[in-house]
């Protein structure tokens, strides 16, 4: 039973992919096709967000956008879209606004003063989601924030024919829990229900994702500014610091000596610790200068006698 749904899920998934490959998801040009007498659509009075803001007789569509776009300023700018997301009725699910820091040197400007110089450029990604009715106004106003745009695309899927599937498959569930519920109570029949159960909690799920994603649109914002900013930031000069502490002559001699008396002391702990060594050795060099000597005496009386 598992095994069908998913291949009957598979089937639909593909049927809606060709349609949508062949349809296009949603250009301008493509809805015009909807335009006819019956068909009742509502366009919005700016022609760029035609897409965002139509609609089509028997039709529904999950509409998402992504704007990419250079502004003057990118902190003020992503606060007056949160500002105006929060205002439509929408909210924002992500905002990643970060400097990238281009280059930084550092000036001395006096023996104690030095000027930090960055040179950085602020962008921000955004995600927000706005009830889909207000998705073309939403759109018109970010597009009064640019200073040039360098895309934007809007998709509106067609999810029609998935939404009629999905009335389809709960009515099936249905009958088919009432079929297992006439069955004898055998561990068959548990297993079957658990499995319909298990069918039904997922197709109200993916009922829940659709109908979220037809009330609300999801936007995709990338906005940056076309130039790089400089920042002056007044810091110390370490460079001074660290000549003013690098040497100190009197401190070091000191240092110096305190050193070297530590340094006697450890060769003489350590000529303490191999003691054994040291008398072996001792004692091997005293009876090798002994030996030396009398070979010497008795190389001068044979010497003598010789004579």
């Amino acid at each position: 039973m598992k095994t069908t749904y998913i291949r009957l899920t598979i089937a639909a998934a593909l049927l809606l992919e060709i349609y949508s490959c062949k349809k296009g998801e949603a250009s301008t040009s493509d809805l015009e096709a909807y335009s006819k007498p019956d068909s009742a659509i509502n366009i919005s009075a700016d022609s760029i967000s035609s897409v965002a803001t139509m609609s089509v007789k028997e039709k529904q569509f999950i509409k998402t956008a992504n704007v990419n776009m250079e502004v003057k300023d990118v902190y003020d700018t992503t606060i007056s879209i949160e500002k105006t997301v929060q205002e439509l009725g929408g909210f924002v699910t992500h905002s990643d606004l970060q400097s990238k820091v281009i280059s930084e040197d550092t000036y001395n400007t006096s023996g104690e003063d030095a000027m930090l110089v960055k040179k950085y450029q602020t962008e921000n990604s955004m995600l927000v989601r706005v009830p889909t009715s207000k998705l073309g106004e939403l759109l018109t106003l970010i597009n009064d924030k640019k200073l040039f745009l360098n895309s934007r695309l809007i998709n509106a899927e067609d999810v029609t024919s998935s939404i009629k599937y999905a009335e389809l498959e709960g009515k099936r569930i249905k009958k088919t829990e009432e079929n297992i519920s006439k069955l004898k109570a055998t561990q068959d029949k548990v297993t079957l229900d658990n499995e319909n159960m298990s069918d039904g909690n997922l197709q109200q799920l993916a009922n829940m994702d659709v109908s979220d994603n037809l009330k609300y649109s999801t936007v995709e914002i990338y906005i940056q500014e076309p130039k790089l900013r400089i920042a002056e930031i007044a810091v110390t000069n370490t460079k001074n610091i660290d000549n003013k502490y690098k040497f100190n002559f009197l401190y070091d001699v000191k240092n110096a000596f305190t050193e070297g008396f530590y340094l006697i002391q450890k060769l003489f702990v350590g000529l303490v610790a191999i003691w054994p060594i040291v008398l072996i050795a001792g004692i091997g060099f005293y009876f090798y200068r002994k030996n030396k000597s009398n070979n010497r005496i008795q190389q001068t009386k044979e010497h003598n006698s010789a004579s």
